[in-house]
């Protein structure tokens, strides 16, 4: 599949083979019982390497797989309140959020305003104002209250 004229042919130890015509260094790859892979397409002329192509294709999956055991993924978990939240309830759902921020996840609090309370939206930024308050030290500020609609919505990220 190797279209170039002429390719630099690098061998199975990684030393140069030097620059010749693709009919050769497919001749050389058979010979070694190996293929001849093109690993350089733009450059000028065009890089081949004569390697194992399974083997180098298991190897990239097997990284791929290591890079992939090793990323922390980070949730958002969404605690609903309203503003006129009882004491025991508040602290309930407080533990919850220092639970999850301790775990390294972000906890996205949407406070959620019925009816007459849209008219004291007021004690809806005083209650997020104390839960940053009461989890500053264990949370940083992501995202700032901010309202949409009938919800202020506040994003938390651990420290």
């Amino acid at each position: 599949m190797i279209r170039a004229p002429k390719i630099r042919i690098i061998g199975a130890e990684g030393e140069q083979l030097g620059i010749m015509e693709p009919r050769e260094g497919l001749s050389r790859a058979h010979e070694s019982k190996l293929d001849l892979v093109e690993v350089a397409p733009s450059a000028s002329p065009p890089v081949c390497r004569i390697m194992d192509y399974s083997k180098y294709k298991y190897d990239q999956e097997k990284k791929e797989r290591e890079a992939h055991k090793r990323q922390h993924i980070i949730r958002v978990k969404e605690i609903r309140i309203k503003p006129r939240i009882e004491e025991h309830d508040y602290n309930t759902k407080l533990n919850h959020a220092r639970e999850f921020l301790t775990k390294g996840n972000k906890v996205k609090w949407a406070l959620m305003f019925r009816g007459r309370e849209m008219a004291h939206q007021e004690l809806g930024r005083q209650l997020l104002d104390r839960i940053i308050q009461d989890t500053v030290d264990v949370s940083e500020v992501e995202k700032a209250p901010r309202k949409e609609g009938r919800f202020i919505f506040m994003v938390l990220a651990p420290k």
